[in-house]
């Protein structure tokens, strides 16, 4: 590595992903104060009661990682990655989430099959799905295009618009 250039702050062995998490986080999203505390895993269940659990599943890792960043920045949610539609029932089990964003054109079983196996889940098949596709334009969805009967997100993918249909779709809270 050349000294002086944009990459010395980084150690040999950092992955891209690891790159790319440290430069949004450091200059894209500075965290508040008192913010940098290590985050609770969102497996163990030990996470703050207000947050709404949302799983993402898509095989492009990069782009599930940074619609992870810019949701949790954005709002009250935590946001767990799942990269691999194999794991996805285990992952969504574990997780329990409120909400599954699920990419419809994947490798090993596209976005339709695995949502008609988390609908015939006894656990999971209340679980809101959203599809999230570069199958169809911004205008169709906007307009109310469905698949399968659940609604859509059109990639590239709008945080705003994301968070409106997620909010739209979350379950409502039990009052307390």
């Amino acid at each position: 590595m050349l000294p002086g250039s944009a990459h010395e702050d980084f150690p040999e062995g950092h992955t891209h992903r690891q790159i790319m998490k440290k430069l949004f986080e450091a200059d894209f999203f500075p965290l508040a104060s008192g913010t940098d505390s290590p985050q609770p895993d969102p497996v163990s269940g030990s996470v703050d009661k207000g947050k709404r659990r949302i799983l993402i599943v898509d095989d492009d890792a990069n782009s599930t990682h940074l619609v992870k960043i810019l949701l949790e920045r954005s709002g009250p949610y935590l946001v767990l990655e799942e990269n691999d539609a194999a794991n996805v029932d285990q992952t969504a089990h574990n997780f329990k989430p409120d909400v599954i964003l699920l990419d419809i054109v994947m490798p090993k079983i596209d976005g339709g099959e695995l949502a008609t196996q988390i609908e015939a889940d006894r656990e999971l098949h209340d679980t809101p799905i959203i599809f999230l596709t570069a199958l169809v334009t911004h205008g169709e969805a906007k307009n109310g295009l469905q698949i399968q009967g659940r609604p859509l997100v059109a990639k590239p993918i709008s945080i705003p618009v994301l968070i409106d249909a997620i909010e739209k779709h979350l379950p409502a809270r039990a009052a307390c």
